[in-house]
C-alpha cells in the first residue's frame, strides 16, 4: 500500500477535526495565496504520525496540499519555529538534499494567529512501524534505503550554507556546549518530577564533550520515518520532513540521532528499552551502526572517532522531547492520540545515553 508523506494511514481512524486550521478560515487564504478559488471549498484533516508540529491535509477540487503550524496554547520558546522549517527547506530545494517543495508561509499576525507554512504533498512510503507488505522484501533492498537514507544525511552536511543563503541560519561556534545548555532548560521547563538520572547523564556529557570540527546544515532529528521511500523503487528518497531543528551546527550531532534510533537484532537489554521505534532496521539487509558510521565517513570525510559521545548526546535530547510531548499533551496542546508513551520513555532514554558513555 503506498501513502503520501503526511497521510499516515493511521489518520485514518482520527476523527476529521480541524482545530488550529479551521477550514473556513484557511480556504478563503489558500483560494487568495494559491491563486484558485476552488480552495474555498476545502477539507481539512490532522495527520498522525508526528508528535511536535501539527500537520494537517488540506484536500479541494485543486488538489492537496500540507500545513504545518506549532501545537495549540502554550508552547516552549524557539521550540516551534515555523519560519526555520520554511526557510531550511525553500533553501535546500535545488540542492541533492530532496524536499518538499514550498508554497507559503505566514506570521502570527495572519489569518490562524500562529505561523504556519504551506507546502506540496510528496507520495511515497513513510515507514513508521514497519515496511509496508511487498516492499523491499530483500536484504539487498533494505540495504539499499539505509545506503539512501545514509548517503542524503552526507549530502546534507556538505551542502555549502553560503551557497544556499544559509550563512546566518545559526551559529555553530560552541554549538553542542548551547546544545547542552537549552536541552538543560527546556527540561527544567517541561519536568514533571526531579529524574536524576537525567542529570546524571548532562553531566557526564558535559564531563566528556569532544572538540567540535565542523560545521554544516543539521537537520536535529535525521532518522527513517522523517523520510518518504519511493513507492516502487526501494533505496530512493523522495522527501526528507520535519525540520523544526535545524540549523547550523556540529553534523555529527545528526548522525547521533540516527544511531539512537536505528536497532540491531543483539542490542542489549538497555537500548531495547530506549528504542523509540519499532525495530524495523534490525531485518536482514539493514547495516549495523558501525556499518552507517563507516559509510557516512567515507562520503563525508569526517572524523568520527567521537560519534558514541554524540548518539549519547540524542539520547539526553530525545528524553527531554518526550518530556515536552507528555507535557503538551496534558496540558491540550496535541490532537490525536498515542502520546501517554512518551512520559515513560524519560528514564531508559537517559539510562542508554549513560550507558554508552
Amino acid at each position: 500500500m503506498t501513502t503520501s508523506a503526511f497521510n499516515d494511514p493511521t489518520a485514518q481512524r482520527l476523527e476529521q477535526i480541524a482545530e488550529g486550521a479551521e477550514p473556513e478560515i484557511v480556504g478563503p487564504r489558500l483560494a487568495e495565496v494559491l491563486h484558485d478559488a476552488r480552495w474555498l471549498a476545502c477539507n481539512v484533516a490532522p495527520i498522525a504520525g508526528g508528535k511536535s508540529n501539527l500537520t494537517y491535509r488540506v484536500a479541494s477540487d485543486a488538489g492537496e496540499v500540507v500545513l504545518r503550524r506549532p501545537p495549540l496554547g502554550h508552547v516552549l520558546p524557539t521550540a516551534h519555529d515555523m519560519a526555520r522549517e520554511y526557510r531550511v527547506q525553500t533553501a535546500l530545494t535545488d540542492t541533492d538534499v530532496p524536499v518538499p517543495r514550498t508554497l507559503w508561509f505566514e506570521t502570527a499576525d495572519g489569518v490562524l494567529e500562529a505561523p504556519f507554512y504551506l507546502m506540496e504533498r510528496v507520495l511515497g512510503h513513510v515507514c513508521r512501524n514497519s515496511l509496508p507488505d511487498g516492499y523491499a522484501d530483500s536484504p539487498e533492498e533494505r540495504r539499499r534505503i539505509a545506503d539512501a537514507l545514509i548517503d542524503t544525511l552526507a549530502a546534507l552536511h556538505t551542502v555549502d550554507p553560503e551557497a544556499v543563503g544559509l550563512g546566518d541560519f545559526g551559529r555553530p561556534a560552541g554549538f553542542m556546549g548551547r546544545q547542552l545548555r537549552r536541552w538543560t532548560d527546556q527540561w527544567e521547563r517541561s519536568k514533571s518530577s526531579d529524574l536524576p538520572t537525567v542529570l546524571a547523564l548532562r553531566d557526564a556529557l558535559a564531563a566528556a564533550q569532544p572538540e567540535e570540527r565542523y560545521a554544516a546544515i543539521v537537520h536535529g532529528d535525521y532518522r527513517l520515518d522523517n523520510t518518504v521511500l519511493h513507492p516502487t523503487r526501494p533505496g530512493e528518497i523522495l522527501a526528507v520532513l520535519d525540520w523544526e531543528l535545524s540549523t547550523l551546527g556540529d553534523p555529527l550531532a545528526d548522525l547521533g540521532t540516527l544511531l539512537a534510533y536505528w536497532a540491531e537484532p543483539d542490542d542489549p537489554d538497555i537500548l531495547v528499552a530506549a528504542r523509540m521505534m519499532p525495530p524495523i532496521t534490525a531485518a536482514s539487509g539493514f547495516p549495523t551502526r558501525d556499518e552507517i558510521v563507516e559509510r557516512y565517513a567515507a562520503r563525508t570525510g569526517f572524523d568520527v572517532s567521537d560519534v558514541a559521545w554524540y548518539q549519547a548526546f540524542s539520547y539526553f535530547k530525545l528524553a527531554i522531547i518526550c518530556q515536552g510531548i507528555a507535557a503538551r499533551a496534558a496540558g491540550g496542546a496535541m490532537l490525536g492520540s498515542g502520546f501517554e508513551s512518551a512520559q515513560r520513555m524519560v528514564e531508559p532514554l537517559a539510562r542508554a545515553g549513560l550507558h554508552l558513555l
